[in-house]
């Protein structure tokens, strides 16, 4: 008889009881907040009188609406400065812990979880964001929730779930040079389609996520939404513990090994039991850049565009609307062209290891942006910015004409003054390229890693990072 998983493991341990209608009242760990889905949750709690049940197990941040040209308060924002005060109210009042830009403790809220050592293997974690996904790359049930749910897991502690399938998604043997973790996310979800995790849970297995960072873990486990599954998640490792080790909320000393020996006792043994197994290779997975306008219309930097003539059916409309939105044409290749902003950042590619990525090709391929691209890089938080700055890349992008700016969610979801203009295209670091995602109703974006994108900022146009020289993406 086939081992339960680490999913089965960390939804029975945290199991209240069975509901009527077949849900599961889950009881959450941590419940991270912001300030663009906490307002109406607190207010529904003060119409009804109610207390956050949990406050120690509750952590805000401010991401979505901040600027990141500068945060000096009043923001010049009347709505973001609203929108400020409205959760620091809210946190005074509730007694919830707020991490404030006025104590360096700012930042997106997929990164501050991990970066403080909040966010830890066996959780179960919820925020009123989709790509909450992120943190299952420590071995944790990690779900994007509504404004609703927010209210009901800040009154209660706990939130009704159904329980989702088990997918194993194994990626073997080694990635080839210039390609990480976002390609290695970009081609799963090709592979297995933009709706092809509805109704799963995705674990990461194999050779490719036993060799990656925590960092590059999160990256891939943040785009599990995009691939329609309900969160990913890889099983801790001693990659995990030595990350975690010493960070401000983990147990300290003899505490610390004992967790650590919990934690690494929830990994999905050999004989776990699955709903469904995919196996990809490494070698087959390229430096990648979306061509359309959801995650998995994608392809390798050096190939060319479908043709709808050439597809099925049932395919045609979708590659057609994308190539029409995109000014793109059936079998013209992406390499070469020309974009008007470059974006590194966001809550998939915005930490430290992300930034000496990208500064690293700055550095080899040499040269300056050209006056016509906008690029900006955004640091994930505070702490990350710092870190930077104390390793002097934020001189290496200044120098080649990138634009360094304060910790934020910017031109991602562009709920602040980051914002495309009219029809410009957009290599970014992000995580969707719907329309209008960037903030401008006509915005194109095309996806990649922060290699390729500091590569087409400095070229002016899509370029594939393996051309900008060996120690760059070694």
């Amino acid at each position: 008889m086939s081992a339960p998983n680490l999913f089965d493991k960390v939804w029975d341990a945290h199991t209240v009881r069975t509901l009527p209608g077949g849900q599961t009242q889950l009881l959450i760990g941590l419940h991270l907040i912001h300030e663009v889905t906490s307002p109406q949750a607190f207010a529904m709690l003060r119409e009804r009188d109610l207390k956050v049940a949990y406050p120690e197990r509750t952590v805000a941040t401010v991401d979505h609406i901040i600027p990141t040209d500068s945060q000096l308060r009043p923001l010049r924002d009347s709505l973001a400065e609203e929108m400020m005060e409205a959760i620091e109210t809210n946190c005074r009042d509730f007694g919830v812990r707020l991490l404030s830009p006025e104590n360096g403790d700012q930042g997106i809220v997929h990164v501050v979880g991990p970066e403080r050592g909040l966010t830890q293997p066996g959780m179960t974690i919820v925020c009123g964001d989709s790509h909450t996904s992120t943190h299952g790359a420590f071995g944790t049930i990690a779900l994007g929730i509504g404004t609703s749910q927010v209210a009901h897991v800040l009154a209660t502690g706990t939130m009704a779930l159904a329980k989702p399938k088990v997918r194993k998604v194994s990626v073997d043997g080694e990635l080839g040079p210039g390609v990480t973790a976002k390609d290695v996310a970009l081609a799963i979800i090709r592979h297995l389609g933009v709706q092809g995790g509805v109704g799963y849970a995705y674990e990461y297995a194999g050779d490719v996520f036993r060799n990656m960072t925590m960092e590059e873990r999160m990256t891939v486990c943040n785009m599990s939404i995009e691939g329609g599954a309900r969160c990913g998640y890889v099983c801790p490792d001693e990659t995990t513990v030595e990350y975690l080790r010493g960070r401000d909320a983990v147990p300290q000393g003899e505490a610390f090994e004992k967790a650590a020996e919990w934690w690494l006792s929830l990994a999905s043994p050999e004989d776990a039991r699955y709903d469904d197994e995919v196996h990809l290779l490494a070698s087959e997975i390229e430096p990648t850049v979306t061509w359309g306008i959801n995650p998995g219309q994608s392809i390798g930097v050096g190939g060319t565009l479908p043709d709808p003539a050439e597809l099925p059916e049932e395919e045609r409309f979708a590659v057609e609307e994308a190539l029409t939105y995109m000014d793109l044409a059936p079998g013209q290749k992406l390499e070469g062209t020309p974009i008007d902003v470059a974006f590194i950042g966001s809550c998939t590619n915005g930490r430290l290891s992300d930034l000496r990525e990208a500064a690293a090709v700055v550095q080899a391929a040499g040269g300056r942006v050209p006056e016509r691209v906008r690029a900006l890089v955004v640091p994930g938080s505070q702490r990350v910015r710092a870190a930077a700055e104390a390793e002097g890349l934020d001189k290496i992008f200044s120098e080649a004409g990138f634009d360094w700016r304060q910790a934020g969610c910017s031109m991602c979801l562009a709920m602040n003054p980051d914002k495309l203009q009219g029809r410009e295209l957009c290599a970014s670091s992000s995580n969707r390229n719907f329309k209008g995602r960037q903030g401008s109703p006509t915005g194109r974006t095309l996806l990649m890693s922060p290699a390729m994108v500091a590569a087409a900022a400095l070229a002016g146009e899509v370029r594939d990072v393996r051309s900008v020289g060996a120690a760059a993406i070694a």
